[in-house]
């Protein structure tokens, strides 16, 4: 009985110090990465960004889903604005029936958006996939990162852990639904993140590069 009771008092210990290791990381991530969150306003002030990242978040059939919509108007505001000539729009697609990127980009086209300064990421399965491939396949150097605000700590963090100059816009107008399980699951992925960073693993797919100072009609595949 008495080895039993150690037992048990070792294994609490233990999952303390786990939990305590996994939100000291999380911790980590939020404080490393604040600072480059920036207001609307703010962003539009800096100078010589390559483009603006907006980051995938799921589609109902051919329509972005409400935060993937939200992510959507404020990266072609600041477009619009003067915040940089480029937009990436980055996300799934990798199956033929389901297409993140070409809803993204007609999403833009049709709010007035210019073909040519949207370029499509068709491999942007993850967070880090979609910082690694700005940087080496778009060339991407210094960029505005636009997603929710919860979701901005672990691209900015993982932005600097690459070596870009990044700063992120906030894109939570509204509440949505499950937002409560997605901060509690964002714990985890902050955690994921920092461990990639640390071993830099390729992403799921590279591919020859496409300079985003080009033409966006280039990642054109219909």
């Amino acid at each position: 009985m008495e080895r039993w009771k150690k037992i048990m008092i070792i294994l609490v210990i233990l999952m303390i110090l786990a939990i305590a290791i996994v939100l000291g990381i999380n911790f980590f991530v939020i404080l490393t990465s604040k600072s480059n969150i920036v207001s609307h306003e703010d962003a539009k002030k800096l100078e010589n960004v390559d483009c603006i990242l907006v980051l995938g978040a799921g589609i109902w059939g051919n329509s972005p889903s409400p935060m993937l919509e939200d992510r959507l108007l404020e990266g072609i505001a600041l477009y619009e604005e003067g915040a940089s000539p480029k937009i990436i729009m980055s996300g799934d697609h990798g199956r033929e029936e389901y297409d993140e990127v070409n809803v993204m980009k007609n999403f833009a086209i049709q709010k007035g958006i210019n073909s040519e300064d949207i370029f499509m990421d068709h491999a942007g399965f993850s967070t880090y996939d979609s910082i690694y491939r700005a940087k080496e396949i778009f060339e991407v150097k210094k960029m505005i990162i636009v997603t929710q605000e919860y979701h901005l700590y672990r691209a900015l963090y993982v932005a600097k852990s690459l070596g870009i100059e990044a700063y992120g816009v906030a894109s939570n107008p509204r509440e949505y639904a499950g937002q409560v399980f997605r901060e509690i699951r964002e714990i985890l992925a902050r955690d994921k993140e920092w461990a990639k960073c640390i071993i830099k693993p390729l992403p799921t797919y590279l591919g020859e590069t496409i300079p985003v100072s080009g033409s966006g009609d280039i990642t054109n595949d219909k």
